[in-house]
């Protein structure tokens, strides 16, 4: 069974939402971040990017951030522009673009359902992003941003969400700067989601595995701190928007490489008949578009005999038949010859990076679907890093 629950959470009040609300932290550079607060000494921003508030170079590790961090959150908390909830609450968040919308319950989950396999994951976390996660949960006594997570919805929570986005009035209704609409609505009760979600087996991570892995530790520091422990304490609960996998959108997770051989196109070629013009947007699961030397060229991908659940994936057959064996990319979790591009930069910031040579090679791919992500999460295995990209993102600060 799934646990839900319900928290009093601080949030911002509605006159300053949009001016709060910021994106999450680690869509941004640092560099960005800085840019995107100019003006605006309430984004949240300062909380869960803190360097900005230091001098340029000051590195993401170094103590003063996570001080800096929990400062500006205690600031921010005392000020008059957030409010905390008189009593344990859920929520449902809305997130809606030009051509579609998602609705999600807003709320907090176990850390022991992910410790345990409820809360299923799909990818490896890297310590240097878990260190840094956790320690900001601990100096700041604070979950800053939620995950984002997945179920099968087989036990009506859509059209329970739909009741109350048609029969209540939203706590939150605003577009951001990037033309995204965010709405938030609080439950009237929350006793039939908790029912609802304790129905459910598993959860799926669809964004967020290095805050999942860093509220687990987190918690484990605090369990060893506290004599009374009993698993009650809010550090055992950490904040997610779970949406059902129907209304999730996954884009592709584009790839650049910085340095190829110069022969680069004539061996791809003798090894997967190159084509040429291609559409720089792959047309179907199993296809590549590549850019290079101002040309766009598409292959399709070989497939193992019988693939598993992680062979069959567009990104591990890159991988396998391409980046490791021609490019001498063994692992892209820490090769710095490989560079991911989320796909709501479009295949032009691919050309961009190419023709301006910051990359040598760029690779356009297909997008892994939900269900892949799930067969995956279902088998416990896990894929290649950098495998999905969803979007629209949720927006920090808001609960």
């Amino acid at each position: 069974m799934a646990v839900l629950h319900p928290f009093k959470a601080w949030r911002p009040v509605p006159a300053k939402v949009k001016e709060i609300a910021c994106v999450p932290y680690d869509v941004v550079s640092t560099a960005e971040a800085r840019e995107k607060v100019e003006g605006n000494p309430h984004s949240f921003l300062h909380v869960v990017r803190p360097e900005i508030d230091l001098p340029e170079g000051t590195p993401y590790n170094d103590d003063r951030v996570y001080e800096k961090g929990a400062a500006n959150l205690r600031e921010l908390l005392r000020s008059d522009l957030m409010e905390q909830e008189p009593e344990p609450a859920i929520y449902i968040y809305r997130l809606t673009t030009e051509d579609r919308s998602q609705t999600g319950v807003f709320s907090c989950v176990s850390v022991e359902d992910y410790d345990s396999g409820v809360i299923l994951k799909h990818e490896l976390t890297r310590p240097d992003k878990e260190d840094d996660r956790t320690r900001h949960i601990l100096e700041q006594s604070a979950h800053a941003e939620p995950v984002m997570l997945a179920f099968d919805d087989q036990v009506d929570l859509s059209a329970m969400m739909e009741n109350i986005t048609a029969n209540e009035n939203p706590i939150y209704d605003f577009e951001a700067e990037d033309g995204i609409r965010h709405s938030l609505w609080k439950a009237p009760e929350n006793i039939r989601f908790i029912d609802r979600f304790a129905a459910l087996d598993r959860l799926y991570i669809a964004d967020g595995h290095h805050r999942c892995k860093s509220a687990s530790r987190a918690a484990e520091v605090l369990r060893t701190e506290d004599p009374g422990h009993t698993g009650k304490e809010e550090y055992n609960f950490f904040p997610a928007v779970i949406f059902p996998k129907d209304q999730m959108e996954i884009l592709p997770y584009n790839r650049v490489i910085h340095e190829v051989p110069e022969d680069v196109i004539d061996q791809l070629n003798r090894d997967f008949d190159l084509e040429e013009p291609v559409d720089p947007k792959p047309e179907r699961k199993g296809r590549i578009a590549l850019y290079y030397g101002g040309r766009w060229f598409g292959l399709s991908l070989p497939l193992a005999d019988d693939p598993n659940a992680v062979e069959q994936l567009d990104v591990h057959r890159l991988q396998h038949f391409i980046l490791e064996p021609l490019l001498g990319i063994s692992d892209p979790r820490t090769d710095d010859n490989i560079s991911f591009v989320g796909g709501i930069r479009g295949t032009g910031r691919l050309e961009e990076l190419v023709d301006s040579e910051k990359a040598d090679l760029a690779v356009s791919m297909y997008p892994t679907s939900i269900e892949e992500l799930m067969e995956v999460s279902d088998r416990g295995r896990l894929m290649p890093p950098k495998s999905t990209w969803f979007e629209p993102k949720l927006r920090s600060g808001l609960l």
